[in-house]
């Protein structure tokens, strides 16, 4: 799928949610100015504005509103927040194959900058002209949805127990629930049906998972172009999709000694390599890629309902990319 056609289909649509960040953004401090405007150089793929303009025209017919654009922005403008907290919680000196702004700038800066894109965010959705305390609501929970996730993720890690109910929990909270927000919002912008929100929702779910279990495959079975080494999830105790798969296959005694490795491996960063073998010897990657296909098709489904139109073909492409992308 062309990611770049799709922003083409877009048009001035795209142009107009590039134009909000940028201005929204916009400072009196210099400093800030030249961070922001390196941290958009490296913008990636841009996935959840282009998820909310898409879903807009697919529940009105082809159109979107100014709310729907600040939404799209607003959604961009959370996203990095939390990839600049990130960094300086997990001390990730590169993200997208470049260095982060905490490991040039330092944790302090990098904190900020995400605080302060995430005000950004909370003004735009403020400063809509419909449903504003309703979006924020959906908004206000995804953001207690993150850090729910991040804390039950770290609680897991520390005991080396999760299973797949806390796995999916875990995905949710941390990558689907912006996804949702990201759709949600879109549908409520252009006052789309009910029943085109819930399809909505049903879709982002569905799309974020699987999102992020592809995500998980890849730092089994990755390459450098991920912009991270394989088994890094390992290195931060992460039990995630493929290894759960392998877990299942394995004998209880084999199962329990990989546990332990997992539990053990802030002191061990040599097992990361056992455990990488282990997941492949024991179908750890076939079990994933049969769960992410699952959760494509349950997103396509949710689109069943919805007229055809160029904007529904793209969002059931982006579902398929999803399980597809090599980075």
């Amino acid at each position: 799928m062309d990611i770049k056609a799709i922003k083409e289909y877009l048009g001035s649509d795209w142009d107009a949610v590039g134009k909000c960040i940028s201005d929204s953004l916009r400072s009196d401090i210099d400093l800030l100015n030249s961070t922001n405007e390196s941290i958009l150089s490296h913008s990636g793929k841009q996935l959840r504005p282009m998820l909310t303009l898409l879903m807009a025209r697919a529940c009105s017919g082809g159109h979107v509103t100014s709310d729907t654009v600040q939404y799209a922005a607003a959604s961009e403008l959370l996203h990095n927040a939390t990839l600049l907290h990130d960094d300086v919680a997990d001390g990730s000196d590169k993200r997208r194959g470049v260095p982060t702004i905490m490991s040039l700038m330092g944790p302090a800066v990098s904190v900020l900058v995400g605080d302060y894109w995430l005000v950004k965010a909370m003004e735009l959705i403020l400063d809509s002209k419909d449903d504003s305390s309703q979006v924020m609501r959906i908004f206000a929970k995804t953001l207690s949805d993150l850090a729910e996730g991040e804390m039950l993720q770290l609680q897991k890690a520390q005991k080396g127990d999760t299973d797949e109910n806390d796995y999916l929990r875990i995905i949710y909270n941390k990558t689907a629930s912006l996804f949702e927000a990201a759709c949600v919002s879109a549908a409520i912008s252009v006052r789309a049906s009910g029943h085109f929100v819930e399809s909505a929702r049903k879709y982002a779910i569905a799309l974020g998972i699987a999102f992020q279990i592809k995500d998980d495959i890849l730092d089994y079975s990755g390459t450098d172009a991920v912009g991270k080494p394989l088994g890094a999830d390992i290195l931060e105790q992460k039990i995630t999709m493929p290894l759960l798969g392998a877990l299942y296959e394995a004998s209880e005694e084999a199962a329990d000694d990989i546990r332990k490795k997992i539990a053990d491996i802030p002191g061990h960063p040599e097992y990361r390599d056992d455990i990488l073998d282990f997941v492949k010897n024991n179908g750890g990657i076939d079990y994933a890629v049969t769960r992410l296909d699952s959760y494509v098709n349950e997103a396509v489904e949710a689109l069943s309902d919805f007229p055809e139109s160029l904007a529904k073909d793209s969002l059931i492409k982006l579902a398929y990319f999803t399980a597809q992308r090599v980075m």
